[in-house]
């Protein structure tokens, strides 16, 4: 049974990891009324979400950044390097969400293992999608917080380029640097298909051939990886080129 097939069999189990009793029972109650999501524990500090990570083995931590002594970011880094993160096996994977003034640790959360940024004031029932596009492997970013993430890049100082980075985009074919591009800018697999009028099998295929040839464990790296390379344009920018 592929790991899709498996959480789809049985409810996600999650653990929510927030120092604010009230969100945390705002999405415990949301969530009692979803049959395919279980609340197996509540954190109300980094260091109670590692612990809990470790004892119940859930699926997916949701996982606030602010949080007191260790944050979201710390217990991420945690949470990820002990049960992995690959697709395929039974990891814990983390979905932070967070509020819009902290996507400035979008980044962060991502290097740390998270495999989803989402933002507060998203539609609960996106925040309930997401928990599933997670559980199975796969990663997403909120399209705010892309456009966040395009911007803090273009505000970096142009690094030299790397050569570790040029021989890696370069093993790459001219469609795959298409594909990857349009993953930096937050598109999903249909809408890469009907932008470059290719089948939506054709796409994945790209998409994992990517995940291969560049050493990335989710979508989420390859959106990382397409930002760090600058195959995506910063808002009145220009793409650099790796």
């Amino acid at each position: 049974m592929t790991d899709h097939a498996a959480h789809a069999a049985r409810a996600v189990r999650v653990v929510l990891a927030d120092d604010q009793p009230l969100v945390r029972a705002g999405l415990r109650v949301l969530m009692a009324d979803t049959p395919d999501i279980e609340v197996v524990g509540e954190a109300g500090t980094g260091a109670e979400a590692v612990r809990l990570a470790r004892d119940v083995r859930p699926d997916v931590v949701v996982m606030d950044i602010r949080m007191p002594g260790m944050d979201g970011i710390e217990a991420t880094r945690l949470i990820t390097a002990e049960t992995g993160t690959e697709p395929g096996t039974d990891a814990t994977r983390v979905l932070v969400l967070t509020t819009f003034d902290d996507d400035d640790c979008v980044y962060g959360a991502l290097r740390a293992g998270a495999s989803g940024f989402l933002v507060k004031d998203m539609a609960l029932e996106d925040i309930l999608a997401a928990i599933h596009v997670v559980a199975t492997g796969d990663g997403l970013i909120a399209p705010s917080v892309t456009r966040r993430l395009i911007e803090e890049f273009a505000a970096r100082p142009e690094p030299d380029p790397a050569p570790t980075a040029r021989s890696t985009v370069d093993g790459i074919t001219d469609r795959e640097r298409e594909v990857l591009t349009l993953v930096g800018r937050g598109l999903s697999n249909a809408e890469i298909a009907a932008e470059l009028v290719i089948a939506m099998a054709t796409v994945k295929a790209h998409v994992a051939r990517l995940f291969t040839k560049l050493d990335s464990r989710d979508r989420v790296q390859l959106v990382i990886i397409a930002y760090e390379l600058g195959l995506v344009a910063p808002p009145g920018g220009n793409t650099r080129r790796g």
